[in-house]
Protein backbone atom coordinates (compact mmCIF):
# COMPACT_ATOMS: atom_id res chain seq x y z
CA UNK A 1 0.00 0.00 0.00
CA UNK A 2 1.41 3.51 -0.79
CA UNK A 3 1.64 6.15 1.76
CA UNK A 4 -0.38 9.00 1.65
CA UNK A 5 1.77 12.04 0.82
CA UNK A 6 2.37 14.29 4.09
CA UNK A 7 1.20 18.16 2.87
CA UNK A 8 4.47 20.12 1.40
CA UNK A 9 3.93 22.91 3.55
CA UNK A 10 5.23 23.09 7.07
CA UNK A 11 6.03 26.49 8.98
CA UNK A 12 6.53 27.24 13.02
CA UNK A 13 4.07 26.56 15.36
CA UNK A 14 3.00 27.31 19.20
CA UNK A 15 1.60 24.35 21.51
CA UNK A 16 -1.23 24.95 24.12
CA UNK A 17 0.02 27.18 27.12
CA UNK A 18 -1.89 24.56 29.18
CA UNK A 19 0.23 21.53 28.17
CA UNK A 20 -1.07 18.47 26.88
CA UNK A 21 -3.65 17.89 24.42
CA UNK A 22 -5.06 20.80 22.45
CA UNK A 23 -8.28 21.62 22.24
CA UNK A 24 -8.40 23.89 19.36
CA UNK A 25 -6.36 24.87 16.48
CA UNK A 26 -5.61 28.33 14.94
CA UNK A 27 -3.39 28.01 11.64
CA UNK A 28 -2.59 31.72 10.40
CA UNK A 29 -2.01 32.48 7.05
CA UNK A 30 0.45 35.10 6.06
CA UNK A 31 0.54 37.62 3.24
CA UNK A 32 2.66 38.23 0.08
CA UNK A 33 6.67 37.96 0.79
CA UNK A 34 6.26 37.26 3.86
CA UNK A 35 6.63 33.96 6.06
CA UNK A 36 5.38 32.16 8.84
CA UNK A 37 7.50 33.56 11.40
CA UNK A 38 6.11 37.23 10.88
CA UNK A 39 2.15 35.40 11.98
CA UNK A 40 3.29 33.30 14.77
CA UNK A 41 3.99 36.83 16.57
CA UNK A 42 0.83 37.45 16.21
CA UNK A 43 -0.35 34.50 17.97
CA UNK A 44 1.78 34.97 20.66
CA UNK A 45 -0.05 38.35 21.24
CA UNK A 46 -3.41 36.69 21.64
CA UNK A 47 -2.33 32.48 23.22
CA UNK A 48 -2.79 34.32 26.77
CA UNK A 49 -6.32 33.80 26.58
CA UNK A 50 -6.48 30.68 24.26
CA UNK A 51 -4.50 28.32 26.97
CA UNK A 52 -5.61 25.52 25.39
CA UNK A 53 -5.17 26.05 21.65
CA UNK A 54 -2.39 25.05 19.57
CA UNK A 55 -0.81 27.16 16.63
CA UNK A 56 0.92 26.87 13.73
CA UNK A 57 1.90 29.37 10.87
CA UNK A 58 2.69 27.75 7.65
CA UNK A 59 4.92 29.48 4.84
CA UNK A 60 3.51 29.44 1.73
CA UNK A 61 4.93 26.97 -1.13
CA UNK A 62 6.58 29.32 -3.48
CA UNK A 63 9.86 31.41 -2.50
CA UNK A 64 10.02 34.84 -3.96
CA UNK A 65 12.93 35.29 -6.51
CA UNK A 66 15.80 37.46 -5.00
CA UNK A 67 14.53 37.44 -2.00
CA UNK A 68 15.39 35.74 1.51
CA UNK A 69 12.74 34.02 2.77
CA UNK A 70 9.44 35.77 1.35
CA UNK A 71 6.97 33.48 0.14
CA UNK A 72 3.96 33.79 -2.08
CA UNK A 73 0.76 31.98 -2.00
CA UNK A 74 0.87 32.97 -5.66
CA UNK A 75 2.49 35.59 -8.16
CA UNK A 76 1.29 38.49 -8.07
CA UNK A 77 1.80 40.88 -11.55
CA UNK A 78 -1.19 42.69 -12.62
CA UNK A 79 -3.67 42.00 -9.38
CA UNK A 80 -6.47 41.72 -11.98
CA UNK A 81 -9.63 39.64 -10.49
CA UNK A 82 -8.38 36.80 -13.15
CA UNK A 83 -5.16 36.42 -11.44
CA UNK A 84 -6.17 35.92 -7.69
CA UNK A 85 -9.02 33.57 -9.07
CA UNK A 86 -6.47 30.86 -10.42
CA UNK A 87 -3.85 31.95 -8.25
CA UNK A 88 -6.21 31.33 -4.92
CA UNK A 89 -7.76 28.11 -6.97
CA UNK A 90 -4.34 26.63 -7.56
CA UNK A 91 -2.77 27.39 -4.47
CA UNK A 92 -5.87 25.66 -2.22
CA UNK A 93 -5.49 22.35 -2.49
CA UNK A 94 -1.98 22.25 -0.79
CA UNK A 95 -3.50 24.21 1.96
CA UNK A 96 -6.61 22.24 1.93
CA UNK A 97 -4.51 19.02 3.02
CA UNK A 98 -2.31 20.82 5.39
CA UNK A 99 -5.31 21.26 7.54
CA UNK A 100 -6.15 17.84 7.29
CA UNK A 101 -2.96 16.61 8.28
CA UNK A 102 -2.42 19.31 10.94
CA UNK A 103 -6.23 18.19 13.03
CA UNK A 104 -5.47 14.62 12.47
CA UNK A 105 -2.31 15.20 14.12
CA UNK A 106 -3.78 16.68 17.04
CA UNK A 107 -6.77 14.64 17.16
CA UNK A 108 -9.46 17.26 16.43
CA UNK A 109 -12.29 17.53 14.29
CA UNK A 110 -12.83 20.72 11.97
CA UNK A 111 -15.00 22.12 13.97
CA UNK A 112 -12.32 22.93 16.24
CA UNK A 113 -9.98 24.59 12.98
CA UNK A 114 -10.39 28.76 13.05
CA UNK A 115 -8.18 30.10 10.20
CA UNK A 116 -6.62 33.64 10.51
CA UNK A 117 -4.76 35.06 7.38
CA UNK A 118 -3.41 38.82 6.54
CA UNK A 119 -3.89 40.17 2.78
CA UNK A 120 -2.81 37.04 0.66
CA UNK A 121 -3.58 35.07 3.52
CA UNK A 122 -6.46 36.27 4.22
CA UNK A 123 -7.42 35.50 0.92
CA UNK A 124 -6.56 31.87 0.86
CA UNK A 125 -8.46 31.66 4.51
CA UNK A 126 -11.92 32.66 3.08
CA UNK A 127 -11.32 30.34 -0.22
CA UNK A 128 -10.41 26.84 1.27
CA UNK A 129 -12.21 27.59 4.85
CA UNK A 130 -16.04 27.82 3.21
CA UNK A 131 -14.92 25.29 0.89
CA UNK A 132 -14.21 22.38 3.56
CA UNK A 133 -16.52 19.77 3.40
CA UNK A 134 -17.08 19.68 7.24
CA UNK A 135 -17.87 22.72 9.07
CA UNK A 136 -14.89 24.85 10.98
CA UNK A 137 -14.93 26.82 13.73
CA UNK A 138 -14.52 30.25 11.98
CA UNK A 139 -12.15 32.23 10.06
CA UNK A 140 -10.25 35.65 10.56
CA UNK A 141 -9.61 37.59 7.30
CA UNK A 142 -7.24 40.86 7.61
CA UNK A 143 -6.58 43.66 5.77
CA UNK A 144 -7.56 41.18 2.34
CA UNK A 145 -10.36 40.44 0.09
CA UNK A 146 -12.79 37.95 -1.10
CA UNK A 147 -11.61 35.87 -4.13
CA UNK A 148 -14.18 35.51 -7.26
CA UNK A 149 -17.14 36.03 -5.52
CA UNK A 150 -19.35 34.87 -8.56
CA UNK A 151 -17.84 31.28 -7.60
CA UNK A 152 -18.91 30.74 -3.65
CA UNK A 153 -22.86 30.58 -4.07
CA UNK A 154 -22.65 27.09 -6.20
CA UNK A 155 -19.02 26.36 -4.12
CA UNK A 156 -19.46 27.25 -0.69
CA UNK A 157 -19.79 23.97 1.31
CA UNK A 158 -19.80 25.51 5.19
CA UNK A 159 -20.73 28.59 6.59
CA UNK A 160 -18.84 29.35 9.59
CA UNK A 161 -18.78 32.66 11.51
CA UNK A 162 -16.30 35.12 9.58
CA UNK A 163 -14.50 38.68 10.91
CA UNK A 164 -13.07 40.85 8.64
CA UNK A 165 -10.82 43.37 9.91
CA UNK A 166 -9.53 46.35 7.51
CA UNK A 167 -7.86 49.85 8.00
CA UNK A 168 -9.14 52.66 6.17
CA UNK A 169 -5.99 53.61 5.03
CA UNK A 170 -4.91 50.84 3.44
CA UNK A 171 -3.28 51.73 0.15
CA UNK A 172 -2.48 47.73 -0.82
CA UNK A 173 -5.67 46.15 -0.63
CA UNK A 174 -8.50 49.09 -0.59
CA UNK A 175 -10.99 49.54 2.08
CA UNK A 176 -14.20 48.87 0.58
CA UNK A 177 -13.10 45.23 0.03
CA UNK A 178 -14.18 44.77 3.15
CA UNK A 179 -17.17 46.06 2.36
CA UNK A 180 -17.75 44.14 -0.77
CA UNK A 181 -17.12 41.07 1.35
CA UNK A 182 -19.34 41.20 3.59
CA UNK A 183 -21.89 41.95 1.20
CA UNK A 184 -21.07 38.53 -0.40
CA UNK A 185 -20.77 36.38 2.59
CA UNK A 186 -24.05 37.25 4.00
CA UNK A 187 -26.31 36.85 0.37
CA UNK A 188 -24.54 33.45 1.12
CA UNK A 189 -25.88 33.31 4.27
CA UNK A 190 -22.47 33.42 6.12
CA UNK A 191 -22.55 35.24 9.27
CA UNK A 192 -20.25 37.49 9.19
CA UNK A 193 -19.15 40.89 11.44
CA UNK A 194 -16.69 43.74 10.94
CA UNK A 195 -13.90 45.84 12.01
CA UNK A 196 -13.12 48.93 11.13
CA UNK A 197 -9.59 50.11 12.35
CA UNK A 198 -9.99 54.31 11.45
CA UNK A 199 -6.43 55.39 9.87
CA UNK A 200 -4.78 52.24 9.56
CA UNK A 201 -2.82 51.31 6.85
CA UNK A 202 -2.06 47.46 5.40
CA UNK A 203 -1.47 46.35 8.89
CA UNK A 204 -3.54 45.24 12.54
CA UNK A 205 -3.17 47.20 15.51
CA UNK A 206 -3.86 46.59 18.47
CA UNK A 207 -7.64 46.94 18.91
CA UNK A 208 -7.51 44.87 15.55
CA UNK A 209 -5.83 41.95 17.49
CA UNK A 210 -8.14 42.26 20.82
CA UNK A 211 -11.45 41.70 18.15
CA UNK A 212 -9.82 38.83 16.79
CA UNK A 213 -8.97 37.27 20.48
CA UNK A 214 -12.50 37.77 21.43
CA UNK A 215 -13.72 36.77 18.09
CA UNK A 216 -11.47 33.58 18.67
CA UNK A 217 -12.22 32.64 22.48
CA UNK A 218 -16.08 32.67 21.33
CA UNK A 219 -16.05 30.32 18.56
CA UNK A 220 -13.37 28.11 20.54
CA UNK A 221 -14.61 28.14 23.28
Amino acid sequence: MTAHPKSLLDGPRLAPLAGGKPTGLVVLLHGYGSNGDDLISLARMIQPSLPGVAFVAPNAPSLMPRMANAHQWWAIETFSATERATGVANAAPDLDKFLSDELKSHGLADDRLLIVGFSQGAMMALHVGLRRQNPIAGIIGISGMLVNPASLEAEIANRPPVLLIHGTADDVVPFRSLELASQALSAAHVPVTTHVSSGLGHSVNQEGLAAAAAFVARVLP
